[in-house]
């Protein structure tokens, strides 16, 4: 089925309204901004070990990281099944929870370590790291999406090399 525009609208108003939440509770006190290690832009302040930084970033790992992959697994999941039934593989489904793992799970990971232990002995350049790899994943994303779905992989050859890409045509007589 097709998704309706007023769908689509409701989950854009709730996808920033639960961005601009997580984003404005370290400036209400729950959690704290700080400078990067390398002092190029701000990000959460890993040298806090109080209680209200602690519920912070477990809060903020479980229901940024953890929810959302699970959504994504089993949504995708949903999809393969149906890829399956059909015979009709558009796209590697795994590929989107993958990449969410990889690009965020180090900073998941550091936030969590974060809560439980003092990770200021490690070197501010590599708790920039995390962040770093966390930050490329809308390119990423866009590169999986690009390069996975076979209609945009075509377009995108033709515009790359003005070639277009013929489809192999199976004769179902044959088989």
């Amino acid at each position: 089925s097709k998704l309706q525009w007023s769908t689509a609208v409701s989950m854009m108003v709730f996808a920033w309204l639960f961005a601009a939440f997580w984003s404005v509770m370290p400036l209400l006190g729950w959690g704290e901004y700080d400078y990067e290690p390398l002092r190029t832009c701000c990000t959460l302040d890993y040298s806090k070990g109080d209680r209200n930084y602690i519920t912070f970033l477990f809060a903020l790992s479980i229901f940024n990281f953890m929810i959302p992959g699970f959504i994504m697994l089993t949504a995708y999941q949903s999809i393969h099944q149906k890829f399956k039934k059909t015979g009709n593989y558009k796209f590697n489904t795994g590929l989107p929870l993958k990449t969410l793992v990889v690009c965020w799970g180090p900073y998941c990971l550091l936030c969590f370590y974060a809560a439980v232990e003092n990770v200021m002995f490690i070197s501010p350049k590599y708790r920039m790291i995390p962040a770093i790899i966390a930050k490329t994943v809308p390119t990423v994303d866009a590169f999986v999406y690009a390069l996975g779905n076979e209609n945009y992989r075509g377009g995108i050859w033709q515009f790359l090399t003005g070639q277009k890409i013929e489809r192999a045509e199976v004769d179902n007589k044959t088989k």
